[in-house]
């Protein structure tokens, strides 16, 4: 069964950064790309980024482009995400995904971004 559990959300402070992670299990992470993806309060899930199964190949959408990291770790099973410049209009719930990349329906419960002052 997958499993994938991301953490390190928490409230930020606008221009704070945050490290998302996603531990993953039952499957064979090092062979899947993976993917973050987001809801903000009252809109739907927007795919954020992805990364193949190797990690040498990343891929951002418009709205964290320049802002946000995407990396694993496949001998810790742990997908990443780190934020920086944070704004109001990234708070949401932020979720990994099985890939291939841009796939986000095999995601896991998520953890959630606040930024606010």
């Amino acid at each position: 069964e997958v499993q994938l559990v991301e953490s390190g959300g928490g409230l930020v402070q606008p221009g704070g950064s945050l490290r998302l992670s996603c531990a993953a299990s039952g499957f064979t992470f090092s062979y899947y790309a993976m993917n973050w993806a987001r809801q903000a309060p009252g809109k739907g899930l927007e795919w954020v980024s992805g990364i193949n199964s190797g990690g040498d190949r990343t891929i951002y959408g418009d709205s964290v482009k320049g802002r946000a990291t995407i990396s694993r770790d496949n001998a810790k099973n742990t997908l990443y995400l780190q934020l920086n410049s944070l704004k109001v209009e990234d708070t949401g719930m932020y979720y990994c995904a099985k890939g291939p990349i841009g796939m986000v329906t095999n995601r896991g419960q998520g953890t959630l971004v606040t930024v606010s002052s």
